[in-house]
């Protein structure tokens, strides 16, 4: 009997360094993150199969298209490289059943890897840097560029390993009815930060102000705040929440708005052009 075939770790290596560094390779709307995996798989088919007719044949199987979060999605990479391991050791698997499990996990490692890494654990990384970058300390973007690059680093390459050693059982907690709790959870907290976030660095303040004589007037941000103390904040808040989310407009054409918005209120005296917000 022959020995079984096994990647060795130099090739899974390749495979996962040329994934985190390249799965954007060659993007565009109709292929996504297709040539990144690619030319991940590339080495492990390489060092599997002997004959070219067969590597061309195999390495086919990845032009599919394919589009998930890097980061957690890095899990499905690691799983098809063991699923294609068993497939040079003879076990039955097409190119169907490959590309049917990569499609059906690339949507909810997606959905997981949006919440869990866009979400929630950037903007807390975000949060902590801003708060390092208080005076112009260089600090803040050094700490967010040096522990974002090792969490992202060392992160992929345990969800790669995973997928690897652990197959389809790797991501069944991730994807399974169970995970509901879990994505829950997630979105919560990250909602929590968020709204940390937004009462901790934003600050909209108006200067428009009424002189009904000599001895009386009105000054708007006095009452505002008399009455719903930070209400301009939340309002904008507010606004750019329900015209992403209700309204589908794009980050680009909300922060757009926000620039008609802010240079139409100076124009108009609602905002002092004096104050930084």
């Amino acid at each position: 009997m022959a020995d079984l075939k096994k990647v060795s770790a130099g090739a899974r290596k390749s495979a996962f360094l040329r994934w985190i560094y390249g799965n954007l390779t060659c993007f565009s709307q109709e292929h996504m993150q297709t040539f990144g995996y690619l030319a991940a798989m590339l080495p492990i088919v390489d060092e599997l199969y002997d004959n070219d007719e067969d590597k061309v044949k195999y390495l086919s199987t990845y032009r599919t298209f394919f589009n998930t979060e890097p980061q957690i999605g890095t899990m499905v990479v690691g799983l098809t490289v063991g699923l294609e391991e068993a497939r040079a050791n003879g076990e039955p698997l097409d190119d169907d059943t490959i590309n049917g499990i990569r499609a059906g996990l690339m949507g909810p490692l997606a959905g997981l890897g949006d919440s869990i890494i866009v979400g929630t654990f950037i903007p807390i990384l975000l949060g902590i840097a801003l708060g390092l970058s208080t005076g112009g300390s260089v600090l803040g973007p050094l700490f967010y560029i040096i522990v974002w690059n090792l969490a992202m680093y060392f992160g992929m390459k345990f969800a790669f390993d995973q997928g690897y050693e652990l197959g389809g059982s790797a991501v069944e907690a991730l994807v399974g009815p169970q995970s509901a709790a879990l994505r829950d959870s997630i979105v919560m907290v990250g909602t929590m930060v968020i709204g940390a976030v937004a009462a901790t660095w934003i600050n909209i303040t108006t200067a428009l102000s009424f002189q009904f004589s000599a001895d009386s007037g009105l000054v708007l941000q006095d009452t505002l705040d008399s009455i719903f103390p930070k209400f301009l904040n939340i309002f904008f808040v507010w606004l750019c929440w329900y015209l992403m989310t209700k309204r589908k407009m794009s980050p680009t054409v909300v922060m757009g708005l926000l620039v008609v918005v802010a240079l139409v209120g100076v124009l108009l005296g609602f905002f002092d052009p004096g104050l930084s917000y």
